[in-house]
Parts: C-alpha cells; sequence; structure tokens
C-alpha cells in the first residue's frame, strides 16, 4: 500500500497527514472553551458522553475527530447548540483545506436560520458572564451592570 495514502486516509483533501485537520482543531478548542465557561472539568464531561478523560482531551486537541452523534452529546452536556462549535471558523481556519467554494452572502443570507440573533448564543456573551463573575465583589459587579445600563441607554 502507498504509504502516502496510508497517511491520508480518513483526512480531508488538503490536510497534512500527522496533523489534525484545521476544523477539528477548531471543534475541538471551541469544546473546550465551553467546558472551561462553564466550569466542567475533562473528567465530567467525559462521563457525561460516556467515554474516557484521555478521549476528551484528543477531541479538545483536535487529534481525534467527534462524530456528528459525540457532537450532539457533547453539546447537550454542554447545554449548547451545535453550531457554537463552528462559529468563528474563518478564513484562517479554513485556508489551505481543498473544500466547495462558499457560498455567496446572497446565498447566505437566504438560508439564515436567526440563530445569531439570539445573543444568548454568540460567544462574547458567555465571556461578557464569565468576566463579571470573575469580578470580586457583589458592589462592584452591581456597578458594573449599572455602567452598561446605562450605557446601553445613550444608544
Amino acid at each position: 500500500m502507498n504509504t502516502i495514502a496510508a497517511n491520508q486516509r480518513g483526512r480531508p483533501p488538503g490536510a497534512r497527514a500527522g496533523s489534525p485537520d484545521p476544523i477539528d482543531t477548531h471543534v475541538g478548542r471551541r469544546v473546550k472553551l465551553r467546558r472551561t465557561l462553564l466550569r466542567i472539568s475533562q473528567e465530567q464531561l467525559a462521563g457525561g458522553i460516556g467515554v474516557t478523560f484521555q478521549q476528551v482531551q484528543k477531541y479538545e486537541s483536535g487529534h481525534n475527530r467527534v462524530s456528528a452523534s459525540r457532537l450532539y452529546d457533547i453539546s447537550r452536556v454542554l447545554d449548547c447548540p451545535i453550531s457554537y462549535f463552528f462559529e468563528d471558523v474563518g478564513e484562517e481556519v479554513t485556508s489551505g483545506r481543498s473544500t466547495p467554494q462558499p457560498r455567496t452572502d446572497e446565498e447566505l443570507s437566504e438560508s439564515q436560520t436567526g440563530l445569531d440573533d439570539d445573543p444568548m448564543r454568540r460567544t462574547e456573551t458567555l465571556e461578557l458572564v464569565r468576566a463579571y463573575w470573575r469580578l470580586r465583589g457583589t458592589e462592584l459587579r452591581h456597578n458594573v451592570l449599572d455602567l452598561l445600563a446605562n450605557m446601553s441607554k445613550r444608544d
């Protein structure tokens, strides 16, 4: 068997042998981000989806691909839509992959489902909430909340 073909088996076109696919790496980073935002350990996530914590490590590093059914399980344990794991996939992630051409803006606008309209599903919201709760002291948190409320009234 051809060594190059054997090394490329299971990899999408354009992926280098021996390195994780950039999409798998991105999904893994998003799993880790969501898990850490919720303060869930790898062991807890692993128990919730029926794998070992080592498998979760491999998912998070992108070295093992997450199947669709497993990604569904992860999304349930981490209480987020599956689309969350693909947010922020940009040119820097997809460049170098031999994939079909992306749809035009017009094609995309026709197929939007409205999920992006919900600010509670955005990473930015999760990061803001996490930063808010890291603030020490109830009074400081209330002051920050008042500041944001006042700033939003100006618009």
